[in-house]
């Protein structure tokens, strides 16, 4: 397996394109004034119909978007053909929301000649503000002409909100003799706190299988990925995943649970544990990037419930922003975390490319370099890392520190 460029075009079959349409007219950016207006909405469509999967928000308030694709991927037989995204507005709480978002999908059906339940709709941005159609009526033509086999980044760039970089990751891996490639796009800075799903990821691959173990591998592979990511606490309405395959790389379709399987769920770990990182990396105000590395868990779900609980934590996170080495903070994170464990077997380090060092053994603060643990903390990416000795299960959890940007950008982020 390889890392290669291309994002959702990286697959063989798949064109993409992004514009801005004035969906958010008042401004160019709140953040950046004298910046140019932003791509604000893409499309994606493959040249052939793709077995879909998809993994959904967990948030009892759901954004008309995923209700919509929801049901049109039952309609279809989880096939689909095309998606179209938007930024700046969630359509969400809104009474014509149901509306608005099927009216995407019956203008990009009609201008690709698609059935309207081969569409997947998804929308990012404020919530409760009425999501003006007229922009979108006129970006959809527009969106076709422009569609590319190398439109990625316009369409990456199109989803991003408060986002500072485009996410994007693209592998390259081998399926019976066939070559075959998996890439994907994501948007996230803020409201990350994911229950089954986390912000807007679309992914993309060339490779043939079954609906099922495409559905089973996403499942599977989000809850030590994305469910494993957070930035502030909050799940947002609109949280989606989207896996399109369109078995372009004419392998012989993956219908069971052998090597070829294992190297597509390989493949597909790869992507989206890279993008997992990136999210976090990119939390809104960030200046470093944490990681939780949990060892030594009774099994796979306490070690997910003990890393998410450190990472979530707010006096973990502004330790961290602090560089202060109070690994009293990580131990009270644990100790709260709905698990069993000895308080006695709990080991802490820092780590960073400034080096590592052990702050705790047996649940007990040990003496160490306060000068040493604050240069490894003032790194830009930083893992604490837990041992529980309890058992022989790990997991590592992503996240950010907290600093006084957050409150700034969520304070006007609506002008």
């Amino acid at each position: 397996m390889k890392k290669i460029n291309g994002g959702i075009c990286a697959a063989k079959g798949f064109k993409a394109s992004g514009m801005y349409c004035g969906i958010k007219t008042s401004g160019t950016d709140s953040q950046n004034p004298d910046m140019p207006h932003k791509n604000d909405i893409c499309m994606y469509v493959s040249d052939t119909v793709c077995t879909t999967a998809a993994v959904y928000t967990q948030n009892k308030v759901k954004g008309a978007p995923i209700t919509v694709t929801k049901a049109n991927l039952e309609k279809s037989g989880n096939k689909a053909v095309a998606v179209i995204a938007n930024s700046k507005n969630a359509n969400t709480c809104n009474v014509d929301g149901i509306e608005k978002a099927e009216k995407m999908c019956a203008l990009v059906a009609d201008e690709l000649n698609i059935p309207k339940e081969q569409v997947v709709v998804a929308s990012t941005g404020v919530i409760g503000l009425v999501l003006p159609i007229e922009p979108v009526e006129k970006a959809v033509p527009l969106l076709a002409q422009k569609l590319d086999y190398h439109g990625n980044a316009e369409a990456a760039s199109a989803i991003m909100t408060t986002d500072t970089v485009m996410k994007e990751y693209a592998v390259e891996f081998e399926i019976g003799g066939k070559i075959c490639h998996l890439g994907g796009m994501a948007k996230g800075s803020g409201m990350i706190h994911p229950n089954m799903a986390t912000t807007l990821n679309f992914i993309t691959t060339d490779c043939s299988i079954s609906h099922a173990l495409l559905q089973k591998t996403l499942s599977d592979i989000v809850k030590i990925t994305y469910n494993c990511l957070s930035v502030d606490g909050d799940t947002s309405t609109n949280d989606m995943v989207c896996l399109m395959a369109n078995g372009m790389a004419e392998n012989k379709t993956i219908d069971c649970f052998d090597e070829n399987y294992n190297t597509f769920k390989a493949a597909l770990y790869e992507v989206m544990a890279n993008l997992t990182k990136m999210l976090a990396k990119d939390g809104e105000g960030a200046t470093k990037l944490i990681m939780c590395e949990v060892n030594g868990a009774k099994n796979e779900e306490e070690s997910v419930i003990c890393a998410k609980s450190v990472i979530c934590s707010p006096l973990v996170k502004t330790a961290m922003f602090g560089a202060d080495a109070n690994c009293g903070r990580i131990l009270g994170a644990i100790g709260y975390a709905d698990i069993e464990i000895d308080p006695l077997k709990i080991d802490v380090s820092y780590i960073s490319s400034k080096g590592c060092i052990d702050v705790c053994k047996g649940g007990y603060v040990i003496p160490f370099s306060e000068e040493k643990a604050k240069e490894i903390l003032l790194d830009d990416e930083v893992t604490i890392k837990v041992n529980l000795n309890q058992g022989s299960f790990g997991i590592t959890a992503y996240g950010c520190d907290l600093t006084y940007d957050y409150v700034k950008i969520n304070g006007d982020y609506r002008s």
